[in-house]
């Protein structure tokens, strides 16, 4: 008789992983904000929804286009793909799962207020990237005119940037955690955080038009694994640190402060707030000299989300 269970749950099982449907995701880099898809592979909320999720590590100019192309399914980073959509490419972001960023702003010790910068160099990885974006809205968000009254520098990798700060080169630079963490480890001090300023969304799915218009249904269930995952991340702290410390490659000390700082910037519901998308739109037609009224739905679609919400009993947002 055990056999025979044994026999026909190994039937089920090799019938249900041919069930799920195979879906590929990209996502730019293993740091804090796409955590969020891969933990649902990992702790079975694609398979709850009968989706198997395969992830691709690639760039974001690569990726929209993959994704129109369909060579990859969806994509996971908001902004190019709103600064895509308003450019004309067929692609609208679903979903958002980090409206906020957890970036950061650390400086040496001797600067108390992020005032004390005004005039001050500030290193970045590079410029005209996210990170510049982010530290230019933190600065205007404390009356600082960042194209005048800050010098950026590009200093490359978060090691080289630390180590400018600590040969006076620059002031500060900013990070996602664990950022925050290793720079207070070396002394400096944190003046900002992005996510208590401002809504900037930074994580979610985004998919082509084709894929919204063909296949809803699919883009609903993956929206529901993911929030879904955030749920999990939010309700359980040990066994989320100990996905991180798989998936983003660190030691436990770091998983936990990454988790702690980050806490609070996953959402509970999948929701794009509008102000943040507001800002991410004013942002992009400023990167691309469009001087037209650009709608919330000519780069975002909510109505497969809203759908996906109700049947979770989610209120939206």
């Amino acid at each position: 008789m055990a056999k025979i269970f044994v026999a026909l749950l190994a039937i089920f099982i090799f019938h249900a992983a041919q069930a799920a449907e195979k879906i590929r995701i990209g996502f730019p880099d293993l740091v804090v904000p796409f955590v969020s898809l891969p933990l649902g592979e990992k702790r079975g909320h694609f398979r709850e929804e009968g989706l198997q999720a395969e992830f691709i590590r690639i760039n974001p100019t690569v990726a929209l286009a993959a994704l129109v192309s369909g060579e990859i399914d969806y994509y996971t980073v908001i902004a190019p793909a709103v600064a895509a959509a308003i450019r004309g490419l067929p692609v609208k972001v679903v979903a958002c799962y980090m409206p906020s960023s957890p970036t950061a702003l650390i400086a040496r010790p001797e600067f108390k207020s992020v005032q004390e910068l005004r005039g001050k160099t500030i290193g970045l990885n590079i410029l005209g990237g996210a990170l510049e974006v982010t530290a230019k809205l933190i600065f205007k968000h404390f009356g600082i005119d960042p194209d005048r009254e800050i010098k950026f520098l590009a200093n490359g990798p978060l090691e080289s940037r630390f180590a400018a700060v600590r040969q006076g080169l620059t002031a500060g630079t900013l990070g996602s955690p664990p950022t925050d963490f290793l720079g207070k480890k070396m002394g400096f001090v944190v003046l900002a955080r992005a996510h208590e300023l401002f809504s900037y969304p930074v994580s979610g799915i985004v998919a082509s038009v084709r894929k919204i218009k063909e296949r809803p249904d699919e883009i609903k269930r993956i929206i529901k694994a993911g929030i879904k995952a955030n749920g999990y991340i939010l309700q359980n702290r040990e066994n989320t640190i100990q996905i991180m410390i798989g998936w983003l490659k660190i030691d436990k000390e770091m998983a936990t402060a990454t988790y702690e700082s980050s806490l609070k910037v996953f959402n509970e519901d999948g929701g794009l707030p509008e102000n943040g998308l507001r800002l991410l739109i004013d942002e992009a037609k400023k990167q691309a000299k469009v001087e037209r009224e650009i709608s919330p739905s000519e780069v975002a679609d909510l109505s497969i989300l809203r759908e996906a919400q109700r049947e979770l009993g989610i209120k939206g947002k």
